[in-house]
C-alpha cells in the first residue's frame, strides 16, 4: 500500500484512547485497516493530567493498530474537547482583486474574520466559513469565480487554551507521531454520524464522552453553534458509585451492563454488587439503577436545551437532536431526550466507511472515525497542516495588515 494513500486518527478520551488507520481508496472511500484501544489514564475532562500515563495510552493504542494495519504511521489527527474549548462568531470583508474571487480571496477573507482579540493564553483551533457575502448578496456557499468587488464572510472561530492544545501535541510528540492538525471532538463526530441533509435541514450533534458532553449544531450545511458541557459518563459512574457503595470501576461496570436512563423501561432483575469495606456482596436491579440515572440524564439534558435556546439555536432543529459519544449506550436514554427536547431525537453511530467497519458501529468510536473523515476533507481540499502550537493573535494581525496594504 502507498505510503500517501495511509491516514491516523487519535482520540484521546478521558476514559479511552482510540487508534484508528485507514487507507483512502481511489474513490476517495475511507477504509479502516487499523484498529487500537487502551484505557485512558492520565486525562482528565478532556484536559491531561499525567504526562507519562497519557503516552503509555497512547502508545498500547496506536501499537494495536499498527500491528493489525501491518503499517507504521508517523502523524496523526488528533481530537481535542473540555471545558477550555470556547467559540465564537466572527466577520470579516476585503476588497477583491481583479473583480471575480479567487481561492486566493476566500483564504484572504477568513483571515481578516480570525484578526480578532484573544487573551494571550488562548488560540485559534478552528476558522469554519459559515457563508459568504458578495456585494451585500448573502446566504452564498461558494462565492469562487464570481464578479464582486466586495467579499465578506461570517466565521465560526473555536479557540482552546495554549497549555491545553500543546499538552495533547506533546503528549503525542513523546509517542513518536506528529500532529497534523487538532480538531475539535464534536466537528469530528459530526463529519461522522450526521448527514449533508440533517446538517442542511438543521441539526444539533450532542457528544457525550467520558469527561463533557460537546454540542455542535448545523443550519443550511454549516456550522452555527458549539459547546461544551462539564458532565459525562464519569459523572452518571459516580452516582452509581455512592449510591450502590462500590468500587469507581465496579460502578462503570454495571452501568455498562445493566445501565437504563428511564425508570419506566427498568426491569427489577437482580444482579449482585460487591460493596466498598465489608466485602460482602448484595443485591440491586435495574430500578435501582434507574432512580439514579434518570436524573442525572434529565439534568444534562435539560442543560443542553438552555444552551441551545441561549445559543438562539433551538428554533433551526429540524433535523432533530442526534445523540452520539460512549457515555449514550444507557437503555432508553434517547427516549428520555424525546421527552426533554420534545423533537426527535436518533443514535448516532459512525457511517461512510469500510473496511473494519464492524469495530468501530458504536457511538463511542464516532470522534476517531470523524477525525479520519475530517482528514480527508482537508486532503481533498489541498490544505496541509503541521500543527506546532499557538496561532497568536499578532500573526494573525500581520497577515491581516498585508491583506490591506494593497488597497489603502
Amino acid at each position: 500500500m502507498a505510503r500517501e494513500n495511509i491516514m491516523a486518527a487519535l482520540d484521546i478520551g478521558t476514559t479511552k484512547v482510540c487508534c484508528l488507520i485507514a487507507e483512502i481508496q481511489e474513490d476517495n472511500t475511507v477504509e479502516i485497516i487499523g484498529f487500537g484501544e487502551s484505557p485512558s489514564h492520565g486525562m482528565k475532562r478532556g484536559v491531561v493530567i499525567d504526562v507519562e500515563r497519557t503516552v503509555s495510552s497512547i502508545k498500547t493504542a496506536v501499537e494495536e493498530a499498527e500491528m493489525m494495519s501491518g503499517t507504521n504511521i508517523d502523524a496523526v489527527y488528533v481530537g481535542i474537547a473540555g471545558s477550555h474549548i470556547q467559540s465564537m462568531n466572527s466577520h470579516g470583508v476585503i476588497a477583491v482583486k481583479n473583480n471575480v474571487v479567487s481561492d486566493a480571496d476566500k483564504e484572504r477573507v477568513v483571515d481578516a474574520a480570525r484578526a480578532v482579540s484573544i487573551p494571550a493564553d488562548r488560540e485559534v483551533i478552528h476558522a469554519i466559513p459559515q457563508e459568504y457575502i458578495v456585494d451585500h448578496q448573502d446566504g452564498i456557499k461558494e462565492p469562487n469565480g464570481m464578479k464582486a468587488t466586495r467579499l465578506e464572510v461570517n466565521v465560526h472561530i473555536v479557540s482552546s487554551a495554549v497549555s491545553s492544545a500543546q499538552n495533547i501535541v506533546n503528549c503525542v510528540q513523546k509517542s513518536s507521531l506528529q500532529v497534523i492538525d487538532i480538531v475539535m471532538e464534536q466537528i469530528a463526530s459530526a463529519e461522522a454520524v450526521l448527514t449533508e441533509d440533517e446538517k442542511e435541514l438543521g441539526v444539533a450533534i450532542v457528544d457525550v464522552g467520558g469527561g463533557t458532553t460537546d454540542i455542535a449544531v448545523y443550519h443550511t450545511g454549516y456550522i452555527k453553534h458549539t459547546s461544551v458541557i462539564t458532565i459525562g459518563g464519569f459523572q452518571f459512574t459516580s452516582d452509581l458509585q455512592h449510591a450502590l457503595r462500590t468500587s469507581y470501576n465496579e460502578a462503570d461496570t454495571i452501568k455498562k451492563e445493566y445501565g437504563c436512563a428511564l425508570f419506566e423501561m427498568a426491569t427489577e432483575n437482580e444482579f449482585e454488587v460487591h460493596t466498598v469495606g465489608s466485602g460482602e456482596t448484595k443485591k440491586a436491579n435495574q430500578k435501582t439503577l434507574a432512580t439514579v440515572l434518570e436524573p442525572r440524564a434529565d439534568e444534562l439534558f435539560s442543560l443542553i436545551q438552555n444552551d441551545l435556546e441561549q445559543s438562539d439555536s433551538d428554533n433551526c432543529l429540524t433535523g432533530g437532536i442526534v445523540l452520539t459519544g460512549g457515555s449514550i449506550l444507557l437503555e432508553g436514554i434517547d427516549k428520555l431526550a424525546e421527552r426533554v427536547f420534545s423533537r426527535p431525537v436518533r443514535i448516532g453511530k459512525p457511517i461512510g466507511v469500510t473496511g473494519l467497519k464492524d469495530m468501530v458501529n458504536s457511538p463511542k468510536y464516532s470522534t476517531a472515525v470523524g477525525l479520519l473523515k475530517y482528514g480527508l476533507k482537508s486532503r481533498k481540499s489541498g490544505k496541509t497542516y503541521n500543527f506546532t502550537g499557538r496561532k497568536s493573535f499578532d500573526a494573525v494581525y500581520s497577515r491581516f495588515k498585508e491583506i490591506w496594504k494593497d488597497y489603502f
